[in-house]
């Protein structure tokens, strides 16, 4: 009853004033109808007025307010008049500042979350731009010396062709790694869920790049005996994208003659937990947040002397995520890295 009082009294105290002079009018003009018909016809006629006043004065007061906020709607860019609805105005001022203010709120979230996406893809193009320059200008630098006369010179040209070769196996692969994340990220890469034994495919992982850690004495294990197969749900070929990028990046920045540590943990009665565990340099805390982002590098110049494309974390993100399972980081400066993701169980 108070919203309607507070909603209408614009309208109300209007339409009485209105109704008032009416019926003052109608004493003095028709004192002789007064007389005919009575006392009676005065009060519905003040009845009719007062009435007829009500509505004319309310919806008059709706469509005088409405225009003016539709101009304003009209002027201010960050409004769309197209969501100015004619039933929503009404003569309660306040009422109508919250909604416009409510209104004003939702579309300033829209913006800045459009505002904040613009600038992730031009730091993204960027990036992008930055990564392809480098092989592709040194490829160019070594073809166009061969073709100058180097080409001559059996030993330099094989030397110039394996450097030019490696620039092209960047190339490769940072284009595989982005079509791989745009093929995720628009689901337009299907996961083909199986059960398998997760600590086989650790071990081949371990074999596959047995050489890699041996040129850094690292060393490749698991951190004890496992006598049971481990059954796990998930795309086989995609896990292990996962397992290589995680234990390559133990092996690029762990510790010379240092281990890294595969674990299998129970995370829950129906998900297991698999934990890379590395003794290296360590990431520090203002690094982490942002780790997993698209060429994202905690040491510009160390990374690109370490090769691959920076897009490896935010890969192994990308599909942890497309298995609805979730990924984690805990690391110590200067002491390690514990990178760890879920996985459900095959029971």
């Amino acid at each position: 009853m108070k919203k309607i009082k507070k909603t209408y009294r614009y309208a109300l105290w209007s339409a009485l004033y209105s109704t008032s002079i009416s019926v003052v009018i109608a004493l003095l003009s028709y004192f002789l109808l007064i007389n005919l018909l009575g006392i009676g016809a005065v009060i519905v006629f003040g009845i009719v007025m007062f009435v007829i006043s009500f509505f004319i004065i309310q919806y008059r007061a709706e469509y005088f307010i409405y225009q003016r906020v539709k101009k304003l709607y009209e002027n201010i860019s960050i409004l769309d008049v197209n969501d100015l609805e004619r039933k929503n105005v009404t003569t309660d001022v306040e009422a109508l500042t919250n909604s416009v203010q409510k209104y004003v709120e939702e579309r300033s979230e829209e913006i800045a979350v459009l505002t904040q996406r613009d600038s992730f893809r031009r730091d993204f193009l960027g990036n992008v731009a930055h990564e392809l320059k480098t092989p592709l200008f040194t490829v160019q630098g070594y073809i166009l010396t061969l073709i100058e006369g180097a080409a001559e010179d059996e030993e330099i040209r094989t030397k110039y062709l394996n450097r030019a070769n490696k620039g092209v196996e960047r190339l490769t692969s940072i284009i595989k790694d982005l079509d791989m994340i745009a093929k995720l990220e628009t689901e337009g890469m299907k996961m083909n869920i199986e059960a398998f034994n997760i600590l086989e495919l650790i071990q081949n992982v371990f074999d596959l790049f047995e050489m890699k850690a041996k040129k850094r004495n690292i060393t490749l294990m698991f951190d004890k005996l496992y006598d049971f197969p481990h059954f796990v749900k998930g795309d086989v070929e995609r896990i292990e994208q996962v397992l290589i990028n995680l234990v390559v990046n133990s092996i690029k920045y762990g510790k010379v003659g240092g281990v890294t540590k595969i674990s299998i943990e129970s995370y829950n009665p129906n998900k297991f937990i698999i934990k890379i565990i590395d003794d290296g340099e360590g990431i520090k805390q203002e690094h982490i947040s942002r780790l997993f982002e698209r060429f994202y590098r905690v040491d510009q110049s160390r990374s690109r002397e370490q090769g691959g494309s920076g897009l490896g974390l935010s890969i192994v993100k990308h599909i942890i995520e497309a298995h609805h399972e979730t990924i984690l980081l805990k690391s110590d400066y200067g002491r390690g890295s514990e990178f760890s993701f879920t996985l459900e169980k095959a029971i």
